[in-house]
């Protein structure tokens, strides 16, 4: 063999290397997209890890369409007793869904906007009917589509990393993933103040607001997983015992102020309007430095989300979860119609000037007729469980 022929045959050996390097970064790469969410089994408990650290584990459909049908499974096994959700990376357990995505495919005349909805929709309501104990790690920023994960689960274990907040009237969107449903719920109208303002809960107060069942410090969590997986067939009175026992030895924070309860009897009259007008108003007539502030912020609002939400929360208040679901649908569809939106996103997410122009762009010119349009059924399209 020549040296011509050698040079030829290494020439063509690290081509092939080279194009074995190449597909395997790219299998690496396909397998990477499916890791956005973790689903093992450990001890007792199925264990979902959203896995997107990079993005604050913002929830995609792919992710959706891998923790519903494990969900189910584990719901089933009779060696599986508890369901564990937690986010990956430290920062966040889930900061929303992927309202980009949205709103580009919306533009692109895709489907996504009606499907993802759906599917997240039906998940929330899965996590509400779970028939094992679920445990959700609230650690770190908790928002929109991470709520939905959460809040709707039997046990949720806030940290002082926890930041909760259901900022949607900003993007020109509405607390949704079931937001009328616990919302209206919460003590007084605390839900009421959060959802129209985007208010953000931090450490404590998200266990105080009772939108988290315990609070851990965070650096106790994962002892705190590794004795629920060691658990031996364990009850739901089990599980509870175990969280109890580290809420109860947790004392971090526990002196600081809840800014919510220095306020409350402040929130609760001046949001208890029947119409956004009338909230402003009451926040008027108080003139404390904190509804002033509050008036600043729900200025920046759409005005369309704004009303949106307050009807939601309203109606929400006396209906099911699955009812509240089945409305949340219609509103989102409607939305994804509408002008505020894209807007919204393009303002906060695109070009990120932060000043996004409404239309309506003042509260007196969103009239009842125009909500209605938002309410109305969607007929064979509506939600049904």
């Amino acid at each position: 063999m020549g040296q011509q022929d050698v040079w030829r045959l290494l020439s063509r050996f690290s081509s092939l290397r080279r194009a074995n390097v190449i597909l395997q970064h790219l299998r690496m790469s396909t397998h990477t997209e499916a890791s956005e969410v973790l689903l093992e089994r450990r001890g007792c408990a199925g264990v979902i890890t959203l896995n997107r650290p990079k993005a604050l584990n913002a929830l995609s459909l792919n992710m959706i369409r891998q923790i519903y049908p494990q969900l189910k499974k584990w719901e089933q096994d009779p060696d599986t007793f508890l369901i564990i959700i937690k986010g990956a990376g430290g920062k966040a357990f889930c900061a929303g869904g992927d309202i980009r995505a949205l709103s580009e495919a919306k533009k692109a005349r895709q489907d996504l906007t009606q499907v993802l909805f759906r599917e997240e929709y039906v998940l929330n309501n899965a996590i509400a009917c779970c028939q094992k104990p679920y445990v959700a790690l609230i650690d770190g920023i908790t928002m929109g589509g991470g709520v939905g994960l959460s809040v709707h689960g039997q046990f949720r274990v806030a940290t002082e990393r926890s930041v909760f907040a259901m900022p949607e009237t900003g993007i020109g969107l509405f607390p949704d993933v079931g937001g009328g449903y616990f919302l209206p719920r919460l003590q007084g109208k605390l839900g009421y103040f959060l959802a129209l303002t985007g208010f953000r809960l931090k450490g404590r107060e998200v266990h105080r607001a009772e939108i988290a069942t315990h609070f851990v410090d965070s650096d106790k969590l994962h002892m705190l997983e590794e004795e629920l997986l060691a658990l031996k067939s364990p009850s739901a009175e089990d599980v509870a015992g175990v969280l109890e026992s580290y809420h109860a030895k947790s004392k971090m924070d526990q002196k600081k102020s809840i800014i919510f309860d220095e306020h409350m009897d402040r929130i609760n009259s001046c949001f208890s309007a029947n119409t956004v007008e009338q909230i402003i108003e009451n926040l008027q007539q108080d003139g404390s430095p904190f509804a002033l502030e509050q008036i600043k912020v729900i200025n920046k609002m759409s005005p369309t989300s704004l009303k949106i939400t307050l009807r939601q929360l309203i109606e929400g208040s006396a209906k099911t979860l699955q009812e509240v679901l089945t409305m949340e649908y219609r509103l989102t569809q409607a939305c994804m119609e509408a002008h505020d939106f894209h807007e919204g996103v393009r303002a906060v997410l695109i070009d990120k000037d932060q000043s996004p122009k409404w239309k309506p762009s003042n509260l007196k010119d969103v009239t009842d007729e125009d909500l209605k349009g938002y309410f109305k059924s969607l007929g064979s399209n509506d939600l049904k469980f």
